[in-house]
């Protein structure tokens, strides 16, 4: 099934998931009892360098996995947004 590497960092297991090769429902009942077991500890998975394929065929069979880097819902999304009205001396 080629290596799959992992890692804890605060509760988050980030899953390798880059070298798999093309997906299939070896890899998806995979991630789904790693899903679990990390639930069950009080943690959640994460997946690195993952093909869109994968996500595809995961969403088909309904589970969610956050790829490393998203943004999590809960978080506000970073930047600033200004209004500018005509007039407004430059700064």
């Amino acid at each position: 099934m080629g290596a799959l590497l992992a890692r804890a960092r605060g509760g988050v297991v980030i899953c390798d998931v880059g070298g798999l090769g093309p997906p299939g429902l070896r890899h998806v009942e995979l991630l789904a009892r790693l899903q679990l077991t990390a639930r069950r500890a009080g943690g959640r998975i994460r997946l690195r360098d993952a093909d869109p394929a994968l996500y595809a065929l995961l969403d088909l069979v309904g589970l969610r996995f956050e790829a490393e880097g998203e943004v999590e819902e809960r978080e506000p999304a970073l930047g600033v947004e200004e209004e500018v009205e005509p007039g407004d001396a430059a700064v």
